[in-house]
């Protein structure tokens, strides 16, 4: 019987794929590395029956270093880094799974590859195919593709089998030598230099640099700066207030406000003396809502933060191990289009049943609307739930509850009201208030992470004068940027092109980490060695 062995990226996936090909059927046992199992079934591929071993790997198999030469701090110039040898080795912690990878493919003929389908994944898949291939010679390697593991997704994949792409795996090698060089060879010339200039206050500390890291914390310390060096001013604005039928409605000033007092006074003094005032235009006009775009990494990630209050690190782990559950499609990419083959009534109907959002779905179920943003990776669709489950407790609940309203939200419609803005003209000034009514609340009755209510104002006619009950003229002051919250500083990375959907949540981690910043009240405060680096 042909032996084939497969390889996931981490147990989680491993043992979902093969409990789905096996349709539940598979044996597992012990393997060399204790949280890495082995999962065995029978299989029909390649035209005749197999014996299809499935394991894991548990993330990168290989490291770069440099060589013995290099590795103390004091063996060279920091600058030599550049062009020092560099070795791909196993470090200790992983030697157990190398030696079970290379344990089971001795007896197996092929290997197909189950890492995630982006380029990291890509170069994982190398690190297992360069793994077996020291011990066994011409073995034929397979790639599966997939974006979730369901059955229908992996029946698929296994039957249309790729070859690995080595373009997409030496890029990530790139990617990964110009990261160790550049950051060893800076982190030894920062530390050695500032430990020395400042022994008190950081002596035992790794000043650690990142070609990514730094600009993030740039980010950080730009806002502060700009918050330190704000000067308030004060300003002036005139209001116009009304009451009738015991509703009060406030007409806002088309200068909104001036920071010479005595021009504003002027302003106001004229308007004191009309005992009515005129209305210029009443427009009635429809007022939408939008309703969220499909959901990529960049904006699960914000909504987390802003709505959920759970950090990025916490909730691409929370997505990762939602995925590897075959609970949401793979939550690692950069788009925000469905194609039009997307199945969405079998996604929706699948979330008919839940007493929280189940007759929602049922209402959009034979007439679903996406709404598709313009951003495609070209690899994987947008995040979505792949799975119904009302299992889940905690955070892992309420970042899958997020990542299936927001699913169902898209594919309804937009909120629909209806708006007023109701003008006034004094001595040529203009002033505007405005009123919303809201008919028909659609994808606001799924998504409770939006507002939008009814602003209601009395009923005004073209060229009706009135006597306002007030005119004020208020006194106001300017308000210093706010820090940074965690939303704040991804947008500004997605913005700048710092790091990718992928390595986002580390680099806000790692200035955590080395204590570069502090938060506090859910904003990003720069510590004195964070300042004092990036100065």
């Amino acid at each position: 019987m042909l032996k084939i062995l497969n390889v996931a990226e981490k147990n989680n996936a491993a043992k979902s794929i093969a409990s789905l090909l096996s349709k539940g059927t598979c044996r597992k046992r012990e393997s060399a590395a204790p949280f890495n199992q082995i999962y065995e079934f029978e299989y029909n591929l390649f035209n005749q029956n197999c014996l299809m071993v499935m394991t894991s790997v548990s993330g990168h198999l290989l490291s770069l270093e440099f060589s013995n030469k290099y590795k103390r701090w004091d063996s060279c110039d920091p600058i030599e880094l550049f062009d020092a040898k560099i070795e791909r080795v196993c470090p200790k912690k992983y030697q157990k799974v190398m030696l079970s990878l290379q344990r089971e493919v001795q007896s197996c003929q092929k290997l197909i590859i189950w890492t995630d389908c982006d380029r990291e994944g890509e170069n994982i898949g190398y690190e297992i195919i360069e793994a077996c291939s020291n011990v066994h010679n011409n073995l034929d390697v397979y790639r599966a593709k997939f974006s979730e593991i369901t059955a229908s997704s992996v029946a698929k994949s296994i039957c249309d089998l790729k070859r690995p792409n080595r373009l997409a795996s030496d890029a990530v090698e790139v990617r990964k030598e110009l990261d160790l060089r550049v950051g060893a060879a800076f982190t030894r010339f920062q530390t050695l230099h500032l430990t020395k200039a400042f022994p008190d206050q950081l002596t035992g500390s790794l000043i650690s640099y990142g070609s990514c890291q730094f600009p993030t914390l740039g980010f950080v310390v730009e806002r502060y700066k700009q918050r330190e060096k704000f000067v308030s001013k004060p300003f002036w604005k005139v209001c116009v207030f009304d009451e009738k039928d015991n509703q009060k409605v406030e007409f806002l000033w088309d200068k909104e406000r001036m920071f010479d007092y005595q021009v504003c006074w002027n302003f106001f003094n004229k308007l004191i003396s009309h005992q009515s005032l005129a209305v210029q235009s009443v427009i009635r006009r429809p007022k939408n809502k939008c309703r969220p775009v499909a959901l990529n990494t960049i904006e699960l990630l914000k909504l987390a933060s802003r709505k959920l209050n759970i950090n990025a690190k916490k909730t691409m782990t929370i997505a990762e191990n939602l995925y590897s559950e075959g609970l949401i499609s793979y939550p690692r990419t950069e788009t925000n289009i469905f194609t039009e083959t997307f199945d969405f009534r079998g996604i929706i109907e699948s979330q008919t049943s839940d007493q929280n959002w189940g007759l929602f779905a049922k209402n959009i179920l034979d007439r679903p609307n996406p709404r598709n943003g313009t951003k495609s990776d070209q690899s994987h669709p947008p995040i979505y739930p792949t799975k119904y489950t009302n299992n889940l407790k905690g955070k892992e609940k309420k970042i899958y509850d997020l990542i299936v309203r927001n699913f169902l939200a898209c594919c309804s419609e937009d909120a629909k009201g209806s708006e007023t803005a109701v003008s006034i003209d004094v001595s040529h000034e203009k002033f505007t208030a405005s009123g919303l009514m809201v008919f028909e609340r659609n994808y606001l009755d799924v998504y409770p992470y939006e507002r939008w209510v009814n602003k209601k104002i009395p009923e005004f006619e073209n060229g009706q004068t009135f006597s306002p009950k007030s005119i004020q003229l208020n006194k106001g002051m300017t308000q210093a940027p706010r820090l940074l919250t965690e939303a704040d500083l991804i947008d500004l990375m997605e913005k700048h092109g710092i790091g990718t959907d992928s390595t986002l949540a580390e680099h806000i981690e790692t200035i955590k980490k080395r204590s570069y910043v502090r938060i506090e009240r859910n904003l990003f405060v720069p510590t004195v060695l964070g300042l004092g680096l990036v100065e």
